[in-house]
C-alpha cells in the first residue's frame, strides 16, 4: 500500500498541541508524566501496526509504548522511557471524518495514550479526558 501524507499542520505543530494537553492534565497524574516522550511520525510502521492487530496505517492515530506504572519495577534497568507516538496523517484524516479540530483530536488521543501509561480502563480514560477540558 502506497501512503501519501496529507497536507496540513506539521509534526512539530502537533507536538506543540500534545504538550499543551500534558500541561492540562491534573495532579496527581501530571507528576507521573515527566519521563514520557512524545514523537510525531507520518504513519505507524509495520511493527506498531502488528502490536495492535492492525494492517492499515490509516487506522492508527496514536500508540503508547512502555510499561504501565503498575507494571514498572526498579529492577527493570535498561528500559527505554515510555513513549507516545502520534501519527500525523491518520490524525488529520480522523479530524476530517469526525469534523473536529486538530486540537480536540490530539487531546483525545494523548489522554487515551496517557491512560495506558496508568493502566486505566476506557471509562477511566474518559473521566480523565473530561477533567482536562
Amino acid at each position: 500500500m502506497e501512503l501519501h501524507p496529507l497536507p496540513g499542520p506539521s509534526g512539530s505543530e502537533i507536538e506543540t498541541l500534545a504538550f499543551r494537553v500534558f500541561r492540562a492534565i491534573p495532579s496527581p497524574f501530571a507528576e507521573h508524566l515527566i519521563d514520557i516522550e512524545v514523537r510525531v511520525e507520518e504513519f505507524a510502521d509495520q511493527e506498531a501496526l502488528h502490536a495492535v492487530g492492525l494492517d492499515n496505517p490509516w487506522q492508527l492515530v496514536g500508540l503508547y509504548q512502555g510499561h504501565p506504572i503498575d507494571k514498572q519495577s526498579v529492577w527493570a534497568s535498561g528500559d527505554l522511557p515510555p513513549l507516545i507516538r502520534l501519527f500525523r496523517s491518520p490524525l488529520l484524516l480522523e479530524c476530517r471524518e469526525r469534523q473536529c479540530s486538530l486540537g480536540e483530536m490530539v487531546r483525545h488521543v494523548v489522554v487515551h495514550e496517557v491512560g495506558h501509561h496508568f493502566g486505566f480502563s476506557d471509562d477511566d480514560m474518559h473521566a480523565l479526558e473530561d477533567e482536562t477540558d
